[in-house]
């Protein structure tokens, strides 16, 4: 998929889909919620009710930049808490050389956070080594983000995916650590949205008096717009992660902004009662 965004194109490199199988991230989703909100159908859900949802990036073109936002799984991996998430092999680079961006063209990599499935293909195995992936990038990650993944220690899988998907980048010295609130250029600001990680970060485009949103996984599925405190199991504060969402939402509501999720694809937020609904984006 790709969108226009005044003078920026965006466009959505999927590595991974799946349908029905996200009750473990959001548990308090069955097909009766899901019916009870039909405006998720068929884009969002299936008619049966489960829940559609990716795993993909981003690359935003803008008139001096190729950035790519978030970088899913990567091949190769170990340690990961999901199982099939090791020794993926997946042809995510070549699909990205396909639409257009081979590797070297990308100039920035934007982490919203460093989650294992935002952070992955920052680096590739080589020779028995993490390399950077795009080596011609600089890597922007969220300074409070990195400190905190840097200092804590969680679980083996948070240490794993530091290890191999984000030292890497900074032993390189290609890692460059920004305020949640950074301005990145004449088209891009950040917002912090902290709740599902201690730093995350989503995304604000404009250009040429138009918009756009990437919230990163400020909400896992159109779902939570219409139930704000349905925090993700994998959110570190779930109270925190619902007041970010309620901002960014009411921030972005009954306005023309373009949203894309991080795992959800585009559509336009409006209001809905006390909460929110979301349009999906005519093809």
């Amino acid at each position: 998929m790709q969108w226009t965004v005044g003078k920026v194109r965006i466009t959505q490199i999927i590595e991974g889909e799946t349908i029905g199988s996200t009750r473990f991230i959001l548990p308090q989703v069955g097909p009766d919620e899901v019916h009870a909100l039909p405006w998720l159908m068929p884009e969002f859900a299936t008619p049966e009710g489960r829940l559609k949802m990716s795993i993909h990036a981003l690359v935003v073109e803008t008139p001096t930049q190729k950035i790519i936002v978030d970088t899913c799984l990567g091949n190769d991996k170990q340690g990961r808490s999901v199982p099939t998430w090791n020794n993926l092999h997946t042809p995510f680079l070549e699909n990205m050389a396909a639409a257009g961006f081979a590797p070297e063209s990308i100039d920035t990599v934007l982490c919203t956070h460093l989650h294992v499935d935002h952070v992955g293909w920052n680096t590739k195995l080589v020779d028995g080594r993490w390399v950077p992936t795009f080596p011609n990038a600089r890597y922007v990650f969220g300074r409070q983000e990195y400190d905190y993944w840097k200092t804590h220690s969680d679980t083996e899988a948070h240490i794993a995916v530091f290890n191999d998907s984000v030292k890497p980048i900074a032993d390189a010295g290609l890692a460059d650590l920004v305020a949640s609130d950074a301005q990145l250029s004449d088209e891009i600001t950040l917002i912090p949205t902290p709740g599902h990680s201690p730093g995350h970060m989503s995304v604000h485009i404009r250009s040429a008096g138009e918009g756009a949103l990437l919230t990163g996984d400020a909400a896992h599925h159109p779902v939570q717009m219409a139930h704000l405190d349905w925090s993700s199991t994998a959110d570190a504060d779930p109270l925190q992660s619902a007041v970010s969402r309620r901002a960014l939402f009411s921030r972005f509501a009954d306005t023309p902004t373009l949203v894309i999720g991080g795992h959800f694809g585009a559509g336009r937020i409006s209001r809905e009662g006390g909460a929110f609904r979301f349009a999906a984006l005519q093809h």
